[in-house]
Order: C-alpha cells, then structure tokens, then sequence
C-alpha cells in the first residue's frame, strides 16, 4: 500500500487523518504518539515451512492459522517482545498459510468488521488498528485486555475450555462441535448476571450472522473474571466476514448452528436459510423476555447507515468493499424474512 495515500484513521477510519487521529491514539495506546508504520517487515518463510502449514491447514480456522506475533510500547515504538516478555498487543500480519483466498485483505476486513461492532452496534470489543510495514503491508493490530493495568493476568476461559472439549480428547473440529444454543447453557452455569450478559451474546450471534462470521467457533468466545471475582462475557474478538476468504455453504461456524437437539424451526425447514423467526426462537430458547429479544433483533434489521460509511472508509480495496456490502445486505434481508409473519 502507498503510506501517502492514508486518508482515514487506521483506528477509528475517522476521515482527515494521514495516522492515527487522536481519538486512535487514546484508545490503543493511551494517547502516547505512535507511528503507524513498524519499524520492521514482514516475517518471511521458506517454502519448505510453507508446504508443512499447507498440508496441515485442512481443520484449521482463519483465526487459528493466522501467525501472530507479540509486541510491546516501548518509547512510543512498537518492538517485537523478547524471550520471556509479556507483550501488550497482538499482531497479525497476512497470513502465509493457504487455502485462504484474497488474503491480502485479511487485515482490513478483521478491522473493518471489528469497527462496525464497536461502533454501529455498540458491541465492547478488543480495542484494534492496522499498522503498516516498513514495506506498506499492512497488518491487524490488537491490544490485550486479558492484563490488568497494574500488569497481572486477568484470568479468562475460552468456551472450548469451560465446555471440556480438546483436540487430543475431540478431534480436529473440536472447536465447530455443538450449537450456540449449548453455549448459552454453560454461560448460565458460570455466569450470575446471566439475564445481563446472555442478551451481550444473542447479539454476537447475530451479528455474526449479519456479517457473515463463519468463524465464530468455540475459541472466539471467553468468559473473564471481573474485579469482584464474577465471570462476565469478555470484549469481541476475531470477527471478520469469512465468506471472502472461504467460501461456504455453511452459516455459522459451529455444526450445530443455532440450536441444540436438532432443532429446526418451520421458517429454516422451508427456507433453508435464518430469518427473524429463527433468531426470535432463539433469544426465547436461552432465557430472554421477548421485549428484549424483538428490541436487539429490531436493532439489527434496519440497514445502518454508519456501517455502509465505515466500510467506505475502510482499507478494503474497491471491488471487496462492494463485495462485502453485498454480503452484509444480503444477510440484511435474510434477517428481514419472517416465515410465520413474527416481524
């Protein structure tokens, strides 16, 4: 990418910016003045590497074969950590690991989507950026929130971890087994502000579903411990519309989809696809009032104007932003359907 062409915020895509504006600047490195452009380049492999990332990829999500490396604020600079060093921020460079297709815009569309959750849906969501080479290869950026201020771990359990399943004990799809139906049950045994934090997740899942996240497995949920030692669901990470990338005729990323038992509603069976009748069954099914539900679901069934600037002042090239437009309001009127006439 040309660095003089940056017209946007690579944080907050706030237009006017040539680097992070300082509404970036506050929320990823509390208000320190940092470049956005690394130092260094590009981590390299030879093709000997590559061939064994390939032949191992098959049962591997986007976010589980992306590299990631650690990094600390050092003097207002980004740094690689050093053996044994905490880091503060994760990066993701574009990944190197097929059977991804356009990954070279992998970065943009994990930021762009992270943006929207944040910004037009109010989702709490792990603070992030992109952050370019030396070269213009750009990379996603994101600071840990499972540190404390004063440097201590905070402690946080992934639903693969609180549901017991592994890849030794469950095999290589370990992480795609079950429903988000299954999800919510073990968030009721572990969560106390249940009625509080199960509404947080109805609207991952469907905002998920609206932006078509098939990677939403059961690593890309957590639980974190709060300050007075309750279990609450822990900020949004790794949301990206995966439909770009990887093809699928599936719509969530675990096999169960939404619900347990194999469930299906009479608008799935003649429609073949969620609509509002599903996702209404759904909030119903995991314990809220149907208010709340129809409330959330009315929320995320009106085309949102904030999203369509966002995705214009992405860093996504031209075609890929019409196509995830596309994708976005595709899904829009999926989510508009109503077999029983709900909505």
């Amino acid at each position: 990418m040309n660095l003089n062409e940056i017209k946007y915020c690579p944080c907050t895509l706030l237009e006017g910016f040539d680097t992070y504006s300082p509404a970036g600047l506050r929320l990823l490195f509390n208000r320190k003045k940092v470049s956005h452009i690394l130092e260094f380049n590009a981590p390299k492999i030879d093709e000997e590497v590559a061939e064994k990332l390939r032949q191992n990829s098959k049962n591997i999500s986007i976010s589980g074969a992306q590299f990631k490396q650690s990094l600390v604020l050092e003097s207002n600079k980004l740094r690689l950590t050093k053996f044994g060093e905490s880091g503060e921020y994760i990066l993701k460079p574009i990944p190197f690991r097929p059977p991804f297709g356009k990954e070279e815009e992998l970065p943009a569309n994990e930021h762009l989507t992270m943006q929207i959750a944040k910004q037009a849906y109010g989702i709490v969501t792990a603070e992030c950026a992109l952050v370019f080479f030396k070269n213009g290869e750009p990379a996603y950026i994101t600071k840990r929130f499972d540190y404390a201020k004063n440097g201590l771990k905070i402690a946080q359990e992934d639903f693969a971890a609180i549901s017991g399943k592994s890849k030794e004990k469950d095999g290589g799809n370990y992480r795609s087994s079950g429903s988000y139906e299954d999800l919510a049950q073990q968030m009721k045994k572990y969560v106390a502000a249940y009625a509080v934090e199960i509404e947080k997740y109805f609207e991952r899942i469907v905002f998920n579903y609206l932006f078509s996240n098939g990677d939403a497995h059961l690593k890309n949920f957590s639980l974190r411990q709060a300050q007075r030692g309750d279990y609450l669901l822990s900020p949004a990470y790794d949301l990206i519309d995966t439909s770009i990338h990887l093809p699928s005729d599936s719509f969530f990323a675990l096999e169960d989809g939404l619900f347990s038992n194999d469930f299906e509603t009479e608008s799935f069976k003649s429609l073949g696809y969620y609509a509002y009748d599903d996702f209404y069954e759904f909030g119903i099914r995991i314990g809220m009032l149907e208010s709340r539900v129809k409330n959330l679901l009315d929320k995320y069934r009106t085309k949102n104007a904030h999203t369509l600037n966002l995705i214009h002042c992405s860093f996504l090239s031209q075609p890929i932003k019409e196509l995830y437009t596309k994708h976005y309001l595709d899904r829009l009127k999926m989510l508009n359907n109503s077999f029983s006439k709900k909505v």
